[in-house]
């Protein structure tokens, strides 16, 4: 058995046009309190490995429990965000859903929801496979990669589950093997394959 434990950043410096790129932008003051706050819940899940995607703002939700941990954060580029193809816009919402709809299409030279939900079950099944038995994998990510990676894996998610998803939320996905056995976590109380 391995579980992977997927967090989602906590609440960052929304998107804006002059502000810091993708890569930078860094939490608020809340979301760095927030991160603190995880070192609680996270550190006693028996943690023996730290990924996080190379977003800033997703390394500083997992360094306060990696610190804690004595472990380094391990950057994973297919951990990353999705690239939507789209500016920082104030109708990102309806870009986002029309995307839903359309998970084929790339907007731009963005990445197609399809693309990004195959490069998410990739990375997922990457890491549970390069694991140990009885290892937990902790791993910082985004709330579009969570989303696409439990719809990848067989779960009826869709883009409202994506838009009620908190932040930070805790997923923990538990394999035997390569075949998922159990996902819990915020949202998925009526989730089903």
């Amino acid at each position: 058995m391995v579980d992977l434990v997927l967090v989602r950043h906590a609440v960052s410096v929304p998107p804006i046009r002059d502000g810091p790129d993708e890569y930078q932008r860094p939490l608020t003051e809340t979301g760095r309190d927030q991160a603190g706050a995880l070192v609680m819940v996270l550190a006693g899940c028996g943690v023996s490995r730290v990924v996080s995607s190379p977003y800033l703002r997703a390394v500083q939700t997992i360094e306060p429990t990696a610190r804690a941990l004595g472990l380094p954060v391990r950057r994973h580029g297919e951990l990353r965000e999705w690239r939507s193809g789209l500016a920082p816009t104030r109708d990102w919402q309806a870009h986002y859903e029309w995307s839903w709809a359309h998970p084929d299409i790339a907007i731009d030279a963005g990445e197609s929801l399809t693309a990004l939900t195959a490069r998410a079950v990739s990375a997922a099944r990457n890491l549970v496979a390069s694991a140990a038995p009885r290892t937990t994998i902790l791993a910082a990510t985004h709330g579009m990669w969570i989303a696409r990676v439990f719809l990848g894996l067989g779960l009826s998610i869709n883009c409202a589950f994506w838009l009620s998803m908190p932040m930070p939320a805790i997923y923990t996905l538990n394999f035997d093997g390569p075949d998922l056995r159990r996902i819990l976590g915020p949202g998925l109380e009526n989730v089903g394959p």
